[in-house]
């Protein structure tokens, strides 16, 4: 594997409700593809579309995994969504406790 801090990452997804963004995270946990979750309800979402600036509520999911999974998780993501263009970010992360990512790593396929 490659660095630690160019192979774990955080990946964003917002998602239009708590029960979407719920099946999403219950679905990638169960396959091993992510090894935790955070949903955070209720993110105001200012974004064109169809060239109109639209306002949503919306969940953010904040997952943690490796780079390696991130092809698998877009393409679940992608299933799951109800969105025709979801959003999936994934950063790096440049740090993080030892134990944590033994921990994620015990955790993902």
């Amino acid at each position: 594997m490659k660095a630690l801090e160019r192979t774990y990452i955080i990946i964003l997804v917002t998602t239009a409700n708590r029960q979407e963004a719920e099946r999403i995270a219950q679905q990638l946990l169960e396959a091993k593809l992510i090894a935790c979750a955070n949903i955070i309800d209720s993110v105001s979402s200012i974004f064109h579309w169809s060239e109109k600036i639209e306002k949503a509520e919306e969940c953010l999911v904040l997952m943690k995994s490796r780079r390696d999974l991130f092809e698998d998780i877009t393409k679940t993501v992608k299933e799951l969504h109800s969105y025709e263009v979801p959003e999936i970010l994934a950063f790096s992360l440049v740090a993080g406790s030892k134990a944590y990512f033994e921990w994620m790593n015990s955790c993902l396929k």
